[in-house]
């Protein structure tokens, strides 16, 4: 484990700090967030300290989403309040990552929760293809740079 000093969730990994853990193997922990948006939202990290998503072991990125999927899963089947789930990972300041380490937030979800996403004023246009076909380029080109 990469463990970065100041980082809230290296040290619970490391168990300096306390958690409520739902799950823990070699590569990641999930864990109840404190502040829950719903009774059951967890937390899925990975035991290796990355802060960001370019910094994450792509090995370790498909372990949280698979146990976030397990989890999800779990949620759905534990009796809590549960009629659809979030998976949610916000990777840098602009996205409201708070915690500068890569989690995965598994959220459940009832209808009239009260939780949502506010979309943008040019939510909703529909760009020319040639427009699309553009950024998709510029995507497609730093793929694998």
């Amino acid at each position: 484990m990469n463990a970065k000093a100041d980082c809230i969730f290296c040290q619970i990994v490391s168990g300096e700090k306390p958690c409520s853990p739902v799950y823990r193997d070699d590569g990641c922990t999930a864990f109840l967030d404190i502040r829950p948006i719903n009774d059951g939202h967890l937390l899925v990290i990975p035991n290796r300290h990355a802060a960001s998503l370019a910094d994450l072991d792509p090995d370790d990125g498909a372990r949280l989403f698979r146990i976030g999927q397990k989890l999800a899963g779990a949620l759905r089947t534990s009796g809590l309040r549960c009629e659809g789930v979030n998976l949610l990972l916000s990777d840098g300041r602009a996205a409201m990552q708070e915690v500068f380490h890569v989690h995965l937030h598994v959220i459940p979800r009832f209808v009239g929760d009260g939780f949502g996403l506010r979309f943008g004023p040019g939510f909703g246009r529909h760009p020319a293809r040639e427009d699309l076909d553009a950024v998709a380029d510029k995507i497609k080109n730093r793929m694998f740079a």
